[in-house]
This record gives structure tokens, C-alpha cells and sequence, in this order.
């Protein structure tokens, strides 16, 4: 089983959290999207709060260039 974190994505029109989500369930990030902004709209935009708290609570996706995964290999490897 793949081991997946809810993360923003880079992928952002705004910070990314659509697409973060979109990521993590496999969806589509244009119907995360549209459907994002049809409940923010139904829901006397409180859509928005919860966007900014998703903002502040999900960690930004961060790419890394495998150093770490080598020194780990290295070292465990020996």
C-alpha cells in the first residue's frame, strides 16, 4: 500500500489545496475545483474559512533531490 499525505499541491491557482486534494484521492483537480466553488457559493461562503484553514493546516508539497534517500541507502547499506 502507497503511503500518501494530504499535502497542497503545487499545481495552485491560489495555494493549491484543491489540487492537493485532488491528488490525494485520485480525482480530477477541474471538478475539485467546480465543485469547490459550488458549495462555497451554496454554503453562504463559508467555503472560504475552510479554505483558509486547509491553507494553514495542510504542509506545502515539497520536492527533495534524493540526498537523503542516498545517505540512508549508504548507510544502512553497508
Amino acid at each position: 500500500m502507497e503511503n500518501k499525505k494530504l499535502t497542497r499541491s503545487n499545481d495552485k491557482m491560489l495555494a493549491g489545496v484543491c489540487a492537493g486534494l485532488a491528488d490525494y484521492f485520485g480525482w480530477d483537480v477541474t471538478m475539485v475545483r467546480i465543485v469547490y466553488a459550488f458549495a462555497t457559493f451554496f454554503t453562504a461562503f463559508s467555503g472560504i474559512i475552510v479554505y483558509i484553514i486547509l491553507c494553514i493546516v495542510m504542509p506545502e508539497k515539497r520536492y527533495h533531490d534524493g540526498y537523503k534517500d542516498r545517505m540512508n541507502d549508504r548507510l544502512h547499506n553497508q
